[in-house]
C-alpha cells in the first residue's frame, strides 16, 4: 500500500499520495508526499496524524523534499581517473569494484575490506549489507555510524535489561507523566515535535532537565515548568550517583519492587555511600537543594519517566552513565510500571534498526550475537550457508577507521549512509587514512565530504523514491513508501548488493525486491531478540491503514510488544541487574585556560549536514560556525559577540564566530558539529572510546579559544 489515489477539487484530475516519514531523526514524523507536476521541488509534503508526531513536523522535515532535486544530487557513477572524479558507466564502475575487492581479498585476505554503514539506512538495506559483508566478502570488518550514537545506551540496557530497544513503550505514554528527568538531550531542537509530550510535564512542574548548556530545551523548565540542572561537562555521572545516594538516605527507595524484580543491590547501595550531597555539589557545580529536591521529586511524582540521550553517554565512561540512570530508575520503581519507565532517545531515522540487523560487528540479524553457534546456525540456515563460512566478530566503528590504510589494517573501505570526514572523532586522522586506502567506494545522493574522497562513488535512491521500512526510538516498524521514481541512472543499494555479489561469487541468494528483502530478514530475525518473524510489508500497510502499531518484538502470531519488561526482563531469571558503577576525576590533565568542549546539534542541523547543508532555508538561518561562550569567558579572552575565534588542541583549529550567552558555563564551549573544512568539530574531538561500547568521547575536549588576529579575519 504505497500509494493512495486523491482527487483535486479544483480541477478534478487525479493525483497520488504516499503516505510515508520523514528522512531524518529516530522520531520519524508521519507525513504525506504529493507528487508536484511543476515547480521547485518534486513532491509537497503534508504532516499527517500519527502518535509521535500528531500531523507537526520541524522545519527539516518541512523543507525535506528540497533534498530530491538538490543542485549537486549525484544521478550517474563517478570513477577517479588521473586524480579527478569522472562520470562513468554502471557496467565500469562495478567491474572496476568487483576486480578490485577480489584482488585485494586475494592478497591480503577477506579483512582487508571493510564495510561501514549508517543509521539511516532502511532495515533491509542495513540488513543485506551485513549479509553482503560477512558471506559476499567475507569480512568481519563491518560497523556502522550508530556506534557514535547508541551504542553506549544500549550496552547499558543489555547488561541491565537483556534487551536493548530505546524507549520499552510507545512515546504517547509521557503525556500524562508529571515528571521526566531528561539527561543529555536537546530535543527541542533536536526532534521538536517530540516536546508536545513533555508538555505534561512541564504543567506539573516536572520537567527536569541536565545540561551544561541552557539549551533550547533546558528554556521549557522557566517559568514553574520544572529545574535546570547545569553540570560541569563530563560529571553526569556523579550527579545520578549523588541522586541514588539521597533516595537511599532518605528512604525513598520502592524496597518491593527491588527484592522482586532485581538483584545486586547490595553492591549499589554500597557503591553510591560516598556521593553525599556535598560531594557531589563539589564535584558538579550543582546546589545541594537541588540535587535533594529532584530526588524527592523523582521519588513521590506520580508518572516518573528518566530519559537520556547523547549528551550523558558520548563519554568514555558513557555505559556507566547510562548504568546509574537505569540503576536510579529501578530503585525508584520505574522500569516496566505502566505510567512510568526508564528509555533513550534514539537519534538517527533507524538507529534503532540498523542496530539490529546485521551492521554492527558482532551482531548478525535479530539483534543476535555473532559469536554464539547457535545465532551463527540459525542465520546460516536462513541464508543458506555453512555456519563456518561466517567471519567472527569484528572491531568497533573507531577502531576500524584507525586501521584504514595501514599495514595489516583495512585497504578497501565501503561506505553506505555515513560521512565519517566530518562525523567520526579526530576527524583529520580519518581523512589521512582514507586518503590512503587502495579503493574507497561510497554509495550516496551527493558528493559528501567523505564521498569527495572516493575512487568510485554510486549513486542511490533517496527516501522518496524507495519502498522499505524504519524502526523509530520507540520500537516500532515504520513502512517507509515510494511517491516518486528515482532519476534515470539512480539504483537502489539492494540492486547494487545484490550485483555485487553475483560478480564476487557469493553463495545465498540476493532479493532486490524490499519487500522480499524484509521476508528474509523477518526469517533470520526469528527467535531473536529484535524477532520481527509476525511482519511483512503487507502487513505492515494494513497495519498503517487501520491505524495500529507495530512493535517488536512481533513472533510469529503475535501482535507486537509496545511495553517491555511489564512481567520480567530479558535475563533468563527474568531480574534486571543493578549494576554498581564508579565515577572518575574528570579534572585530570586539564591545563590552565582551557576550556572544555561541547558538541551537538542545532534546530536546522541534522548529523554531519549531507543532508541539511543542502537545503537553502537550513542554510540560511545558520551559515556558519558560532562557538557559544559565556560572557564573562569571552570578557576574559577578550573576544567580542560576532568576533572571529579559533578553537584549538594538539589535533587541529576550528575557525567560528563567537556567540556570546549567558547560558553556557563559563569553563565551556559549545560547537555544532554539522560543519566541514575547517569549521568540522570533529577535527578536535579525541579517538578516546568507552572500553566497554567503544562510543568515542563527543563530549568533554580540553580546547584554548582566542580572539583571531586581524589578517585570519580577512582571510
Amino acid at each position: 500500500m504505497d500509494v493512495d489515489v486523491t482527487i483535486d477539487d479544483e480541477n478534478g484530475a487525479a493525483r497520488m499520495t504516499a503516505d510515508t516519514h520523514c528522512p531524518y531523526c529516530a522520531l520519524q514524523c508521519a507525513m504525506t508526499l504529493t507528487p508536484a507536476p511543476a515547480g521547485p521541488v518534486p513532491v509537497t509534503v503534508t504532516g499527517r496524524a500519527f502518535p509521535t508526531n500528531r500531523g507537526g513536523l520541524c522545519k527539516k522535515g518541512w523543507t525535506s523534499a528540497e533534498l530530491l532535486s538538490t543542485p549537486g544530487r549525484v544521478t550517474t557513477p563517478l570513477v577517479r581517473r588521473d586524480g579527478e572524479l569522472r562520470e562513468a558507466t554502471w557496467e565500469e564502475a562495478l567491474t572496476l569494484v568487483a576486480t578490485r575487492l577480489a584482488e585485494l581479498r586475494r592478497e591480503d585476505g577477506a579483512d582487508a575490506v571493510g564495510v561501514f554503514g549508517g543509521g539511516g539506512l532502511t532495515n533491509e538495506k542495513a540488513y543485506l549489507l551485513g549479509k553482503f559483508a560477512r558471506l559476499a566478502l567475507g569480512t568481519s570488518r563491518i560497523d556502522y555510524n550508530g556506534r557514535f550514537c547508541m551504542a553506549s545506551a544500549a550496552a547499558a540496557g543489555n547488561r541491565a535489561f537483556g534487551v536493548d530497544r530505546g524507549m520499552p513503550f510507545p512515546v504517547t505514554d509521557l503525556d500524562d507523566a508529571e515528571t521526566i528527568l531528561l539527561l543529555g538531550s536537546n530535543v527541542a531542537a533536536t526532534m521538536p515535535p517530540f516536546i508536545g509530550h513533555l508538555a505534561g510535564a512541564r504543567a506539573a512542574g516536572g520537567l527536569i532537565v541536565v545540561d551544561p548548556r541552557r539549551s533550547q530545551t533546558a528554556q521549557l523548565t522557566a517559568n514553574g515548568g520544572g529545574i535546570h540542572l547545569q553540570p560541569a561537562p563530563g560529571t553526569d555521572l556523579a550527579l545520578l550517583l549523588g541522586l541514588l545516594h539521597v533516595v537511599l538516605a532518605e528512604g525513598l527507595a520502592d524496597t518491593r519492587y527491588v527484592e522482586e524484580r532485581t538483584t545486586g543491590f547490595d553492591a549499589v547501595r554500597r557503591s553510591v555511600a560516598s556521593w553525599w550531597p556535598e560531594r557531589v555539589q563539589e564535584h558538579t557545580g550543582v546546589p545541594v537543594a537541588q540535587l535533594r529536591e529532584v530526588a524527592r521529586r523523582l521519588a513521590r511524582g506520580r508518572g516518573t519517566y528518566i530519559l537520556t540521550g547523547r549528551g550523558v553517554e558520548q563519554h568514555v565512561d558513557g555505559t556507566d552513565t547510562a548504568t546509574a540512570a537505569i540503576n536510579l530508575a529501578l530503585v525508584l520503581g520505574l522500569v516496566g510500571r505502566p505510567g512510568s519507565g526508564y528509555g533513550t532517545l534514539t537519534g538517527q531515522g533507524n538507529g534503532q534498526g540498523g542496530r539490529e540487523h546485521g551492521q554492527k560487528s558482532d551482531q548478525l540479524p535479530g539483534y543476535r550475537k555473532i559469536a554464539d553457534p547457535e545465532a551463527r546456525e540459525a542465520v546460516a540456515a536462513v541464508w543458506g550457508v555453512d555456519p563456518a563460512v561466517l567471519p567472527g566478530p569484528g572491531v568497533p566503528a573507531v577502531e576500524l577507521l584507525g586501521m584504514l590504510g595501514r599495514p595489516g589494517g583495512v585497504r578497501a573501505l565501503m561506505v553506505h549512509g555515513s560521512n565519517v570526514v566530518v562525523s567520526g572523532p579526530d576527524a583529520g586522522a580519518i581523512r589521512a587514512g582514507l586518503e590512503a586506502l587502495d579503493l574507497l567506494v561510497v554509495c550516496d545522493f551527493v558528493l559528501s565530504e567523505t564521498a569527495a574522497l572516493a575512487d568510485v562513488v554510486l549513486p542511490v535512491t533517496q527516501w522518496a523514491e524507495e519502498e522499505g521500512t524504519m524502526t523509530n526510538l520507540e520500537g516500532r516498524i515504520l513502512r517507509r513508501t515510494r511517491a516518486i521514481e528515482p532519476p534515470p541512472g539512480v539504483r537502489s543499494e539492494l540492486d547494487i548488493l545484490a550485483e555485487l555479489a553475483h560478480r564476487l561469487g557469493a553463495p545465498s541468494v540476493w532479493p532486490t525486491d524490499p519487500a522480499d528483502v524484509f521476508d528474509e530478514l523477518a526469517r533470520a530475525s526469528a527467535g531473536g531478540i529484535a524477532d520481527y518473524s509476525g511482519l511483512s510489508h503487507a502487513l505492515l500497510d494494513a497495519q498503517l491503514a487501520d491505524g495500529e502499531a507495530a512493535h517488536w518484538p512481533y513472533p510469529a502470531g503475535s501482535t507486537g510488544t509496545p511495553r517491555l519488561f511489564l512481567d520480567r526482563f530479558g535475563h533468563e531469571d527474568g531480574r534486571a541487574r543493578l549494576v554498581p558503577v564508579r565515577a572518575r576525576e574528570v579534572d585530570a590533565g586539564r591545563e590552565p585556560g582551557e576550556l572544555t568542549l561541547i558538541t551537538g546539534r542545532l534546530l536546522e542541523h541534522y548529523q554531519s549536514g549531507a543532508q541539511t547543508r543542502r537545503v537553502p532555508e537550513l542554510v540560511s538561518a545558520q551559515p556558519e560556525v558560532r562557538a557559544e561562550l559565556h560572557p564573562a569567558t569571552a570578557a576574559r579572552l577578550g573576544i567580542g559577540e560576532g568576533d572571529l575565534v579559533l578553537v584549538r588542541n594538539p589535533r587541529g583549529e576550528v575557525a567560528a564566530r563567537a556567540l556570546l550567552t549567558g547560558g553556557m558555563r563559563i569553563d565551556t564551549v559549545f560547537l555544532p558539529f554539522h560543519f566541514a573544512g575547517r569549521q568540522c568539530a570533529n577535527v578536535l574531538t579525541e579517538a578516546a572510546v568507552d572500553p566497554i561500547s567503544a562510543m568515542p568521547e563527543f563530549k568533554r575536549t580540553a580546547v584554548t579559544v582566542e580572539r583571531a588576529a586581524e589578517q585570519e579575519e580577512a582571510a
